[in-house]
């Protein structure tokens, strides 16, 4: 958490934040927020570097990224340690957030960029492709500039910069306010690795930090935040003609079928809902259980979330962390509340740990919940399962599309084709079928949402290519003195073209041609 102390740095007044940890209150350091100069000056910096970086190889950057995976594994007691500290997640979630899912990504790009971005032929259809040539190739984009949030500080540093890294870009990223440090170690990490100057830089700063980097001439924006924020984005890169790729979080709905495995239903809800505290764009934050095997799920429920463990000594046996942020907390009361108010149903937790200091807030199970309750229109990013009753399948489709927000979901049911069938009717960017939200974790699946939960798509082959520029080249193949569509234009030129498009398109032989 952060609070706002303007003072005289350097013989100016720059913005200050005092940080303290949710995990105590304790203060943790402060943070001096870049300025505009600051970020024009890290933009020009990555500008210089970029062609270097881009004449490098595959093969020479990907050994770049196999030298920070070491440095990573090496450090990566120091790494949990620090995200732990700024945000109070469980260490375990940490561990399996940031060092696997980091450590996973480096790996993944260094084998897989060069398939993804190699130069290809395509084939030019019809009588054109006798005489054509088409080649893609895809060139980097130039300097990217990634904007980060709080939930993930060090792996949603390291994942977007690892693929514009190997796509040729060079990267300026700016992290949270909130986990600032964390974020920093993405940097320290490249360069401990050799990473050349310039090529990878991490701004320390606020929402004004992030504002001045889209308006410092990059050429792309990738944000990962909430809506408010990413609609500010995108107008500001649409008037620049830049494009921008924006993850904006989410109101994942679960769909319980009376056919599934409940204990495994419930353990999925249960993780989907808790993890990491419930700050994640993937959680499992709306749950419709078909009405006949409703009163055993939920009792399955109750009966695992009281299990759950929340405590402050940062080991591994504690399964549910503080929550990150004041700010956050503030909201899950409120949804809390409101939904109470309206007619919910607390079965475990609903209030604030009173046996721990920091900001911690009880995971928690709740029925009786509707869409009239902001708890499920809202996102409400918290360890809380909401579970509702419905009638059947169609009613849980009908209700889990009725939401502004499309990125993640599961199906749990014993019937794996059942499960695909409903996940594809699912308004949404992606589905898991029998597990909690895995889509980001797997680096082949390209992610991305739908509505207001986001444009574009990250990861994988998509994510990579959306760091470059797909240039077509188009070669002739044999050449000669005259261009068939050059000057000048004449009547017999004319008459020959319609001659050809009725051949073409309005003959046998003509459209098996083309």
């Amino acid at each position: 958490m952060s609070i706002y102390t303007p003072i005289a740095k350097d013989g100016e007044t720059r913005r200050v934040l005092a940080l303290r940890s949710p995990i105590d209150l304790e203060p943790i350091g402060e943070l001096v927020c870049a300025n505009r100069e600051d970020v024009q000056a890290a933009v020009a910096r990555a500008r210089a570097a970029q062609p270097g970086w881009a004449a490098k190889s595959f093969a020479e950057r990907a050994e770049y990224m196999n030298r920070a995976l070491k440095v990573l594994l090496a450090r990566q007691d120091e790494i949990v340690d620090t995200v732990v500290r700024e945000t109070g997640k469980a260490r375990s979630d940490a561990m399996s957030m940031e060092i696997f899912a980091a450590a996973d990504s480096l790996c993944y790009y260094a084998k897989n960029a060069q398939k993804f971005l190699r130069t290809r032929k395509e084939r030019v259809h019809g009588l054109m492709g006798i005489a054509k040539q088409l080649r893609i190739v895809y060139r980097p984009l130039g300097v990217i500039g990634i904007i980060t949030p709080w939930n993930g500080p060090f792996v949603l540093g390291m994942n977007p910069s690892v693929q514009a890294l190997m796509a040729g870009n060079t990267v300026v990223l700016k992290g949270s306010e909130v986990t600032p440090y964390s974020t920093k170690l993405v940097e320290e990490i490249f360069r401990e690795a050799g990473l050349p100057p310039g090529v990878l830089q991490v701004l320390m700063g606020d929402g004004q930090t992030g504002a001045h980097l889209t308006e410092a001439g990059v050429d792309k924006i990738s944000f990962t935040g909430s809506v408010r924020t990413g609609r500010l984005i995108a107008e500001t890169c649409g008037r620049q003609l830049i494009p921008c790729t924006l993850e904006l979080g989410g109101k994942d709905a679960m769909i319980v079928c009376e056919d599934a495995d409940l204990d495994r239903a419930a353990a999925g809800a249960i993780v989907g809902s808790c993890m990491n505290t419930g700050h994640y764009c993937c959680g499992t934050e709306r749950i419709y259980v078909v009405e006949k095997v409703y009163d055993a799920f939920l009792a399955k429920v109750i009966e695992g979330a009281r299990k759950l463990r929340q405590g402050n000594a940062l080991g591994f046996e504690e399964d549910v962390g503080a929550v990150f942020w004041d700010k956050q907390l503030e909201i899950i009361e409120q949804h809390v509340e409101d939904a109470v108010a309206k007619g919910a149903t607390i079965h475990v937790g609903g209030r604030r740990n009173p046996e721990l200091k920091g900001l911690y807030y009880e995971p928690t199970v709740m029925s009786g919940v509707n869409h009239d309750m902001q708890i499920m229109r809202d996102e409400t990013f918290g360890p809380v399962l909401c579970i509702q009753k419905v009638r059947d399948v169609e009613e849980a489709l009908l209700l889990a599309n009725d939401s502004p927000y499309g990125l993640n979901g599961n199906v749990w049911t014993r019937d794996k084709e059942k499960g695909f069938a409903i996940a594809a009717r699912i308004d949404t960017g992606s589905v898991s079928v029998n597990d909690m939200a895995m889509s980001y974790g797997v680096p082949a699946a390209p992610f991305g949402g739908r509505k207001e939960s986001g444009i574009g798509q990250v990861n994988g082959e998509t994510g990579v290519r959306g760091y470059c520029h797909a240039m077509p080249i188009l070669i002739d193949r044999f050449g000669g003195k005259e261009l068939p569509s050059g000057y000048p234009y004449t009547q017999k030129k004319a008459e020959g073209m319609k001659k050809l498009m009725n051949f073409l398109w309005n003959t046998p032989v003509g459209r098996w041609l083309s």
